[in-house]
């Protein structure tokens, strides 16, 4: 398993505060976000034990679902539903972020 992966997890934990915050605004893109932040560990995981172009397939997956639910957040900022990301955890998004635009050969 990828060093990355209890970080993401970790990650998916602090955010699930904020995700019932937009729930209260707008349970559709709550939804969507909810949706895309349990994908991205799930295709981090499902890529660590994978073999031939299935691993980057699942990290490159598990990037564009991370970058969705970082949307999601700056949407619902930009709307006032909630406000701009405290910016640990904005660093923290970055940090995953470039791990697997890292590991998906900046594609």
């Amino acid at each position: 398993m990828l060093r990355i992966y209890p970080v993401l997890l970790q990650l998916v934990r602090d955010l699930q505060p904020l995700v019932r915050q937009l729930e209260r605004h707008d349970p559709d893109l709550a939804r969507q976000c909810r949706r895309a932040l349990a994908s991205a560990p799930l295709n981090v995981a499902e890529g660590s034990y994978g073999r031939g172009k299935n691993r980057p397939l699942r990290y490159h997956t598990a990037l564009g679902s991370l970058r969705e639910v970082l949307a999601c957040f700056e949407v619902a900022s930009a709307v006032g539903y909630l406000p701009d990301l405290d910016p640990a955890l904005r660093g923290r998004f970055d940090h995953v972020l470039g791990t697997l635009v890292r590991l998906v050969g900046g594609h």
